[in-house]
């Protein structure tokens, strides 16, 4: 079976892919789930310094001291940025990437490049209310969360984001290394990335669809395990 690291998007933690990590692991994979430096647990780790450069090296130094290979790797949302730049580090390491409604980065981009129109609500926020330099999360039902308990659920737990992790532009380290295979989810209620179908047939990916909001872990989380499966057996 497979072995999947699954990273979260802005404003989460680890935490938030606890609905699909029992399917998985029922399937026989293994299911890894870091949080992000300043985030979730690791909340007290935030400051303004933090990028996402950080993030590459959080989800780089899981995979190198947990001795992983062939790596499903999973980026949500702001997390594709992530994996893109994990991807460019040890490309020998990862199996494939897996942008599940998320940013499909190349290099030089940042979040912001990929969508200009935060920029300035972010900053705004930031400076209102998170100190210049942390974003504030958004309510959950933008995300397309309806749910009474799931909406309560995140609202415990979501986290401000330090906003250099969308300024900071992505600079691939290692890109020696061969060509890594790559799949794409988009989640159609969500219109954020609704480029996704047209970018995945421009290079060759296989594109795939789960008809729910943004939050897929969260609101399809059954829909979500099975089609994550079905690519690490394709």
């Amino acid at each position: 079976m497979a072995t999947f690291v699954l990273v979260h998007g802005a404003w989460h933690g680890g935490w938030c892919w606890r609905k699909v990590v029992p399917a998985l692991r029922a399937a026989g994979h293994e299911v890894f789930t870091p949080t992000l430096t300043g985030l979730g647990e690791r909340v007290h780790l935030a400051h303004a310094e933090v990028g996402l450069s950080v993030h590459i090296e959080d989800i780089v130094n899981v995979i190198e001291f947990e001795g992983l290979r062939d790596v499903m790797l999973v980026g949500h949302s702001y997390a594709g940025l992530v994996i893109a730049g994990v991807a460019g580090r040890r490309p020998e390491l990862i199996a494939r990437l897996i942008y599940l409604d998320a940013f499909m980065p190349e290099d030089g981009d940042s979040a912001f490049s990929l969508h200009p129109g935060a920029r300035a609500q972010y900053e705004s926020a930031a400076r209102e209310l998170g100190d210049g330099w942390a974003v504030p999360p958004p309510d959950p039902r933008l995300l397309g969360v309806v749910d009474a308990t799931d909406l309560a659920w995140l609202e415990e737990r979501l986290t401000p984001m330090p906003l250099r992790t969308h300024q900071e532009r992505l600079f691939i380290l290692d890109q020696r290394g061969p060509t890594v295979p790559a799949a794409v989810i988009r989640c159609t209620d969500f219109v954020a990335f609704s480029r996704a179908k047209d970018l995945a047939r421009a290079r060759g990916w296989p594109y795939h669809e789960l008809a729910t909001g943004h939050e897929a872990m969260i609101t399809a989380p059954t829909e979500l395990a099975a089609l994550l499966s079905r690519l690490a057996s394709s």
